[in-house]
């Protein structure tokens, strides 16, 4: 059911982004008004994703799953409906993101542990690499029909269908049973955090990695997905081209997902780095203007890198950090790489609008393969390894000295 749930949200998400930025671009609102939207999702999990944590590991991770569904399909059906009828604004298109944003606050915790309540250790690593692959299968095809729907039909249809598939999603995780392995703690909430604060500080590997993705992170959204329709609108022509692009990126993340589930990489640091550069790619190609052929190509190995290193860092954290402490652990994670989002949203415009679309887009690809490259002057990060057994090993072999 777990699968079969992220499987139906998975089909609306690959559609919906194209619709919500292109959304955006038919209200006047531009590249500085796509930031204000994308941003506006953010700050909600930033302000709620600790939250999120701690109600992941006290209650039903199911349960929670469901009700983040609800609303989320409550908020994109109303975006829909304002769309249809010619009277969305703006604001609207803003103030609806911000509550799906708080919903994924709740929802990423929980579905992050729902893994490790349901599989056992030694087959994580093919679990989560087959929930790579079915979430980029049902994506690969969805940009470009995205990019044709919101073409010859408008951008509803695209929000539409997000919000029918949050509802039947939410249905099937009704149907999940958990049994005994929900996770009770008998501590406070602030003793939750404090709990979940100290086990993620004391992780140096963990946290190094967390600083990498507070840097990638808002770099890439800023120049694929907040630059990216703008550059697909302004170089290439529209909707449908930039779907392909899209779509090339998705059909890399199923490529990158398949070779995860083949291969089990022993240098886990060294591989999620690498996989991490990758995403600079597409970037450097918008800025050095190359065909659209190309950018598609780089677009897809951004795609393989990316699914790679999640998928083997996902099966990585989840053998390290103890199950009733992931998701509090796995917020703070999460919070650290979210926290400068929002700012990269509000700067995209303006700095585009400074710099010009392309020497941004430059600009960002250095800052990603700087990024990448750095943690790897750490010895710690470089000895990150996993035994071919799938128990997890480093450069030393004692707790404290992973610490």
């Amino acid at each position: 059911m777990h699968f079969a749930a992220r499987l139906l949200s998975w089909t609306g998400s690959a559609v919906a982004p194209l619709g919500l930025a292109f959304a955006v671009l038919q209200l006047g609102g531009g590249a500085t008004g796509l930031g204000l939207v994308l941003a506006a999702s953010v700050v909600p999990q930033i302000l709620l994703l600790l939250v999120g944590g701690v109600v992941a590991d006290r209650w039903s991770r199911a349960r929670v799953m469901l009700w983040s569904n609800v609303v989320s399909a409550t908020a994109q059906g109303l975006v829909a409906l304002l769309l249809w009828s010619g009277s969305a604004r703006l604001w609207h298109l803003i103030l609806t993101s911000s509550v799906c944003g708080a919903a994924g606050a709740f929802f990423g915790p929980a579905a992050g542990g729902v893994v490790v309540d349901v599989v056992p250790v030694p087959m994580r690593h093919a679990a989560n690499a087959l929930l790579r692959i079915g979430q980029n299968v049902v994506k690969v095809g969805g940009p470009a029909l995205g990019g044709v729907l919101v073409a010859t039909a408008g951008p509803a249809w695209a929000i539409g269908w997000d919000a029918l598939t949050f509802l039947l999603a939410a249905a099937l995780c009704s149907r999940i049973d958990l049994g005994d392995r929900r996770i009770k703690m008998r501590a406070g909430f602030l003793a939750d955090l404090r709990d979940g604060w100290l086990d993620f500080s004391s992780r140096r590997w963990l946290w190094i990695m967390v600083v990498q993705g507070a840097v990638v992170v808002p770099v890439w959204l800023v120049g694929y997905q907040a630059l990216g329709p703008v550059y697909g609108d302004r170089f290439l022509g529209g909707a449908a081209p930039w779907g392909l692009v899209v779509a090339g990126f998705t059909g890399g993340l199923i490529a990158g997902a398949a070779l995860a589930l083949m291969w089990k990489p022993h240098l886990v640091g060294l591989v999620v780095c690498l996989g991490t550069g990758c995403m600079a790619l597409p970037l450097a190609a918008m800025a050095l203007s190359l065909p659209l052929v190309f950018l598609v190509a780089a677009a897809g190995a951004a795609g393989c890198g990316l699914a790679l290193s999640m998928t083997v860092w996902s099966g990585f954290v989840q053998e390290r950090i103890p199950a009733d402490r992931l998701g509090r652990t796995l917020s703070y994670a999460t919070l650290g790489q979210l926290l400068p989002v929002p700012v990269g949203y509000l700067l995209a415009g303006p700095a585009s609008a400074a710099l010009g679309v392309r020497p941004t887009l430059a600009w960002g690809a250095a800052v990603i393969v700087a990024a990448a490259v750095v943690p790897l002057a750490v010895g710690q990060v470089r000895g990150l390894s996993r035994n071919v057994s799938g128990t997890v090993s480093g450069t030393v072999s004692s707790a404290r000295a992973e610490r």
